[in-house]
């Protein structure tokens, strides 16, 4: 599969009757690469759930490239094409690296996995342990293996690195940047460390009480510190 448009239109969305997004809009072009950027509670985590099909929808519209997304539950979606990598990282604990990795290859041979393992080779050493006995970093690292090779267009992906040494912090960037120089995947992050977030975007929407209240390129918001301060409290 390869990388495909993600336009967002007019989307409100929460649990039940209570409505966390409203009116959200935004289009990530093929190949892209989004930050989605806001305070705690701001209701970035909800939105991703939502694209992902895990909320109940109340308005707006979901599109990957041709395909309409709005009517088809979560399974019908990641079958569409939409990859999800949540913040949970909700891995199979009772089950070992091989098996999770084995998940996710879909219809894939499953010679498919060593790509998980070029990408992450501690994933290879690891490949007999069980889910539960590997570090925060390493299940994380999974999680990501385990949805990129089901090949999908749109890679959502929500705060990959909290609580992360930083050196698996930068070893999990180097595999976003890699997929997002090889315009197989359209990638909309998520994350807290806003320095990271935007070194690997080309395009930035901020929410701020579930709606966007900033959009436009990582370049033009550091020449706004007023609107960094404002939205994402994190000074100069």
């Amino acid at each position: 599969m390869t990388a495909a448009r993600l336009e967002v239109s007019g989307l409100s969305a929460g649990y039940g009757p209570t409505r966390i997004i409203e009116e959200v809009s935004f289009v990530v072009p093929a190949g892209g690469r989004m930050a989605l950027l806001g305070r705690n509670g701001m209701g970035k985590t909800t939105l991703l759930a939502t694209l992902a099909g895990q909320t109940k929808r109340h308005g707006g519209t979901v599109a990957l490239g041709d395909t309409e997304l709005t009517a088809l539950d979560g399974s019908g979606r990641a079958l569409a094409g939409l990859g999800y990598v949540p913040q949970s990282r909700a891995i199979f604990k009772s089950l070992t690296v091989e098996e999770n990795l084995f998940v996710g290859l879909k219809d894939r041979p499953k010679t498919a996995i060593e790509e998980a393992y070029a990408m992450f080779p501690r994933l290879k050493e690891r490949r007999r342990n069980l889910g539960s006995q590997l570090s925060g970093g390493e299940q994380q690292m999974l999680s990501t293996a385990r949805t990129i090779l089901g090949q999908p267009a749109v890679l959502l992906l929500d705060e990959p690195l909290e609580g992360l040494a930083p050196v698996i912090c930068e070893e999990l960037m180097e595999t976003f940047a890699h997929l997002a120089a090889s315009k197989a995947m359209t990638i909309l992050l998520v994350e807290q460390r806003i320095k990271a977030a935007l070194d690997f975007a080309e395009s930035v929407v901020i929410l701020e009480r579930g709606r966007v209240a900033w959009q436009g390129t990582p370049a033009a918001l550091a020449a706004q510190p007023e609107t960094v301060d404002r939205l994402l409290g994190v000074g100069h």
